[in-house]
């Protein structure tokens, strides 16, 4: 792992870990013929089920929040080429894509032997996939951090956690009071239980999912990073680092989720 280098981190060093968690997320959910799950027209979720359906064998259905658009933008034109197949669900619809109406809407259009996966594949399943990761970090560390989108990251970097570690997630919606419940969920759904060494800093979205700032921007720039979740989870651990809100000499590592080849400059 490269390390940050940074004058404002004071004594506390961090590891910089490059960690595409879209595997890690749908490693014990591809056990199934038929796949179905929900994305934005340029889901990286969307993208990765497509890829694993095509390696596996499965057939995928990627539900398309909004209307079609083409020529087709490169994500969904790589999900086609994966052989995904490609439908649209108005917005309306698409904000109770959870509720049972909708998901036996989808049943009966597709089939009831479809498995449904939801947005951003954060189930139990997730969960115990993303749970393997602190098993493979070589470095000595006190606190892992990762971005949370859905939620299904942390609750599983928290359960895998040695004794004495602690998770810090950095919400990268607005609003998003939800996702500490959301966690707690996901982490009963996969194990039964919940663990209480972690929390998520709400105060990083700098105005909401793919929202930026001038200030974020200049982070962005600096450090060339990707801005919807590494940067604003790095700018938040710099910004803790500054307030002390480490313990001294802590050694942290950053989960940099996405492609493994996300640039970072240290």
């Amino acid at each position: 792992m490269e390390e940050l280098l940074d004058p404002g981190l004071g004594r506390v060093r961090v590891f910089l870990m490059h960690d595409d968690n879209k595997p890690r997320k749908l490693k014990y959910n591809l056990g199934h013929s038929r796949l179905l799950t929900f994305g934005g027209a340029y889901s990286n979720h969307i993208r990765a089920v497509a890829e694993a359906g095509r390696r596996h064998g499965i057939q995928t259905i990627g539900v398309i929040r909004g209307e079609e658009h083409l020529p087709l933008n490169p994500s969904l034109a790589y999900a086609r080429a994966c052989g995904m197949t490609l439908t649209y669900m108005d917005r309306a619809t698409y904000r109770l894509k959870h509720t049972e109406p909708v998901l036996a809407g989808l049943r009966a259009r597709w089939g009831d032997d479809v498995v449904i996966l939801p947005e951003g594949g954060s189930n139990a399943a997730a969960v115990r996939g993303c749970a393997e990761l602190p098993g493979e970090i070589t470095e000595e560390y006190d606190v892992i951090c990762c971005p949370v989108g859905t939620g299904g990251t942390l609750a599983g970097i928290s359960a895998g956690l040695p004794e004495g570690k602690w998770a810090i997630g950095f919400a990268v919606l607005k609003g998003a009071g939800f996702l500490a419940d959301e966690v707690a969920r996901l982490q009963r759904e996969a194990y039964g239980r919940t663990w209480s060494n972690w929390e998520i800093r709400m105060d990083y979205h700098f105005g909401g999912y793919a929202k930026s700032t001038p200030a974020l921007d200049r982070f962005i720039a600096k450090y060339r990073v990707e801005g919807v979740y590494v940067a604003k989870m790095l700018y938040g651990i710099l910004d803790l680092a500054r307030q002390g809100a480490f313990p001294q000499d802590a050694r942290v590592v950053a989960v940099i989720t996405g492609q493994p080849s996300t640039p970072v400059a240290a």
